[in-house]
This record gives C-alpha cells, sequence and structure tokens, in this order.
C-alpha cells in the first residue's frame, strides 16, 4: 500500500512545495486540493494546466491518490434547499473532470451536514439521488466517487453505509473510509469487514477515546495491526491517506508511523 498526506491538513502549500515534502519524508502518494482560491491548484485550471500538474507529480514518482475540488459555494447534497444541492452536485461535477485530467481513480466526496429541518430519509433520497445521477459521469472520467464518512450526524454504521452504496447502485461510487470518524461509537473493523469492496480509497487518523480527540497517529486506540489485517482481507491494497496536521516535522514522522502501521 502507498501511503502519503492530503493537502487539506497542508493549507497554502504549493504543489512544488507539497512534492519535495513527499520525496523528504518518503511518501509515494498524495491527496491534492482543487480550490475556488487555490493559488497553483485551482478549481478553474484548464485542461492543459492540469495535464501539467499531473506530469510534474508521475516526475517526482508521487502518485496522485485521489482529489477533491469546489467552488467558492460547496453547498450540501443532504440540505432541504434544493439551490444548496445543486451547488454540491456542480462541485462534483467539476471534481470528477479534474479527475480525469490528472488520471486519479477517485474524489473525495463530503457530503455536506444532516439539518434538522425535513427528515433523514429525504437527505438519505437526495444523495442517493445525486449520486446515481452524477455516476456516469464518474464512469466517463474514469473516477469513482468516494463518500466519506464525516462528523455530520449521517451515514452512522457500517449496515446504512453499504446501504447507501447499493441503493446507488454502481460501482463508480464507492465509500472513502475514515479509519477514526467512527472511532466515538464504532469500530472501523466493523466498518472495513461489512464494506469489503466498496471501499475505494482510505484516510488514516487515530482517536483517543478516554480524551475524545483525535491524535497522531500511533498515540490512540486504533488496533493497526487489525485494521491492515482486515484491509487487505478485503482485497484493498490502494493509497493510505493521513490527515494529521501539523508542522514539516510532524509530517516526516507520520511517515515513518505509517511505515511501521502497514509493516505491521
Amino acid at each position: 500500500m502507498k501511503i502519503g498526506p492530503t493537502q487539506i491538513i497542508l493549507p497554502g502549500m504549493s504543489l512544488e512545495d507539497t512534492l519535495g515534502l513527499c520525496i523528504e519524508a518518503g511518501y509515494d502518494a498524495v491527496e491534492l486540493t482543487f480550490t475556488a482560491s487555490g493559488k497553483d491548484l485551482n478549481v478553474e485550471m484548464s485542461d492543459d494546466e492540469l495535464q501539467a500538474v499531473s506530469r510534474r507529480c508521475g516526475e517526482a514518482g508521487v502518485t496522485i491518490a485521489a482529489s477533491i475540488a469546489h467552488y467558492a459555494e460547496r453547498g450540501n447534497l443532504m440540505s432541504r434547499d434544493p439551490v444548496e444541492r445543486r451547488a454540491c452536485s456542480r462541485c462534483l461535477a467539476r471534481s470528477l473532470e479534474i479527475a480525469g485530467r490528472i488520471g486519479t481513480d477517485a474524489v473525495l466526496l463530503h457530503p455536506g451536514q444532516l439539518e434538522a429541518e425535513g427528515t433523514y430519509a429525504q437527505a438519505w433520497d437526495d444523495l442517493v439521488g445525486a449520486l446515481r445521477e452524477l455516476a456516469p459521469l464518474a464512469e466517463r472520467h474514469r473516477a469513482a466517487i468516494a463518500v466519506e464518512n464525516v462528523w455530520n450526524k449521517f451515514m452512522l454504521s457500517p449496515r446504512e453505509a453499504v446501504q447507501l452504496t447499493d441503493e446507488v447502485g454502481s460501482e463508480w461510487v464507492g465509500i472513502y473510509l475514515d479509519t477514526a470518524n467512527m472511532m466515538a461509537y464504532g469500530h472501523p473493523e466493523h466498518w472495513i469487514r461489512d464494506l469489503g469492496s466498496r471501499i475505494r480509497k482510505v484516510h488514516l487518523k487515530d482517536f483517543d477515546r478516554g480524551a475524545g480527540r483525535f491524535v497522531d497517529l500511533m498515540d490512540g486506540d486504533t488496533d493497526w495491526p487489525a485494521v491492515i489485517a482486515e484491509l487487505r482481507a478485503a482485497g484493498y491494497d490502494g493509497t493510505l491517506i493521513h490527515e494529521v496536521g501539523g508542522d514539516r516535522a510532524k509530517q516526516i514522522e507520520m511517515a515513518a508511523r505509517m511505515r511501521r502501521i502497514v509493516a505491521g
């Protein structure tokens, strides 16, 4: 499995600096973010510019594990406001286009926050409908939509995650498994066993249940040998991307810890 960081936790770092960090730390993958305010990775980049990004990563020997792209108006696929839903769908469509141009095989989707208005079932149906609508675009660009289990009061169990992907009914829609986001109320091992091949990508984080907070990799309660064993049993051999913030020294240390985690 290839390891790397996500640019989500490297705010303001240019592509060149990100790749330099990867080379120095021994990361062989990276998750790229394209935003409306991004200087060298902007959501409005031309096809030629995006292809240049892909070439630069290839020259550095760093795989683009996945990508995230969004406009200033990110929207919310589970909002009762159709304007919010359309805004999020627009971001997701652009994210898929960018993924196709840079040659990555998945995009990260944070579907939005569950609101008090309406019902859980309405939010569920709206999300499933949007994913079904965009699955053909994902197939066209050969990039899966990977829905992350996030702290949004939604998709709280592996059973729901299985049901969501199966209801959409496309091999181009799966789960971006975060190994810590369920640890306040569950176990990552359960999610991996139930999801199996529905897992498209994996984020690594750690969680201290007693303190109720995220911590550095290997400083929390995650049973890393069990997590890696379950991922391998599920046939997952993709990238492992961490979401631990910190300075350059911290990022280099997380790379060393990730190598120990993968080695068992």
